[in-house]
């Protein structure tokens, strides 16, 4: 007999069949529908002119995009395709997010520059002097790079008694901007530093974009170390650039700006931190290819898929729970807006305006004849003022 499964089990067998397979996609297409939730996740729909997928960007993913994504934004997207079982719907769960093309890059590019120097970000009167003997200068690129050996030539060749510290980081790619922002920031809590270089060697609007994120320009603006920025070759100008104390046109020249011109060679100095940066370049990649085997395992990435799912149903039933609470709220409001109506058509003080009096007797307004008393005093009520009526009253009014 074939055999019969229940609603989560099949779905259970399709969300691993899905996620194994499809674990690391790359599609492009055109954001709809986007939201940005409060609790920091986003969600999306991308679609082309044939079909659309749901999307899913976590907070911790999402903080590393360098744009706003908007409606009609065409995009490339990587991530995993996974399952959310108590819907039975499939997603994309979006790691990382790019615009499609220089042309939506350009245009982040002018609104960003627009908006930090209307904050005066690159005024001059926050420039920093750059100091003309150095001790001990802060770099921050790409240990493995040939920015990096061009600038440590130049710092031999002009300047041997230098100390150089290097903050190395990415400079290109997913999470650049924040770890070149994290080494900045580590420079400046080095004590003795007198002068940070930011660098990489030139490329395209994309390759260089991470010097072109608020993040970097951020730092770059709060650091109490000045900074010489050397990005890209003579032609290409960064945010970075802008908002750096002095722009150095390339890695080179940024490093023939810091120093004063030596003619003694320390090369020893050179090939050494050269040869250490490879050897634990290499480390590091012999421990990366074991975790990521790890990683890469269904049974190691259970805890977070369900950690993602609940997260998305918590997000689900607090958008529930806000609107119910605030269809109460409406419901009661209005039932009260009644009420009051109801109390002020209900007003004596509008009915004495009308010409109409009321009548108490013992501190009771009469509201029948048969309650009034001929042998009690009583009190006639005006809009204007009460009058009080006793036995005497009543005999000179006979």
């Amino acid at each position: 007999m074939q055999e019969i499964l229940t609603v989560s089990e099949i779905t259970g067998q399709i969300k691993k069949s899905l996620e194994t397979d499809f674990e690391r996609v790359s599609v492009i297409g055109e954001i709809s529908n986007f939201k940005s939730h409060f609790s920091g996740h986003w969600y999306f729909t991308l679609k082309d002119a044939g079909s659309q997928i749901s999307c899913t960007m976590w907070k911790g993913f999402n903080s590393t995009v360098y744009f706003s994504p908007q409606d009609g934004m065409k995009i490339y997207v990587n991530g995993k395709i996974s399952v959310y079982p108590p819907r039975g719907t499939y997603q994309i769960d979006v790691r990382s997010m790019k615009p499609a093309g220089e042309g939506e890059l350009q245009a982040a590019f002018e609104k960003l520059k627009r908006k930090l120097s209307d904050e005066g970000l690159f005024d001059v009167q926050f420039k920093k002097e750059i100091p003309r003997f150095p001790q001990k200068i802060g770099i921050v690129t790409a240990g493995d790079s040939a920015a990096f050996r061009d600038l440590m030539s130049v710092a031999s060749r002009r300047y041997p008694l230098v100390k150089i510290i290097l903050g190395s980081s990415k400079v290109q790619g997913e999470g650049a901007a924040k770890e070149i922002a994290r080494r900045i920031n580590e420079l400046n809590r080095v004590k003795g530093i007198d002068l940070i270089i930011i660098s990489r060697g030139g490329g395209s609007l994309e390759d260089l974009w991470a010097f072109n994120e608020e993040i970097v320009a951020r730092s770059i603006f709060n650091s109490k170390v000045p900074i010489i920025s050397g990005v890209g070759h003579e032609v290409d100008y960064t945010i970075a650039d802008f908002v750096s104390d002095l722009r150095a046109p390339t890695p080179t020249a940024a490093m023939e700006l810091a120093t004063p011109n030596k003619e003694d060679i320390l090369q020893f100095i050179s090939e050494k931190i050269n040869s250490c940066g490879d050897s634990i370049a290499d480390k590091f990649q012999n421990y990366r290819e074991e975790i990521e085997s790890f990683a890469k395992s269904y049974g190691y990435r259970i805890p977070e898929n369900i950690v993602r799912e609940k997260s998305q149903q918590l997000d689900n039933l607090m958008y529930k729970v806000t609107n119910s609470i605030t269809a109460i709220l409406n419901a009661k409001s209005n039932k009260l807006k009644i009420a009051e109506a109801v109390v002020k058509g209900h007003d004596h003080k509008k009915i004495l305006g009308k010409g109409f009096t009321m009548i108490s007797q013992n501190g009771k307004f009469i509201s029948r004849s048969s309650e009034f008393s001929r042998k009690i005093d009583f009190t006639i009520r005006f809009k204007d003022k009460d009058v009080k009526v006793g036995k005497d009253d009543k005999k000179e009014s006979k």
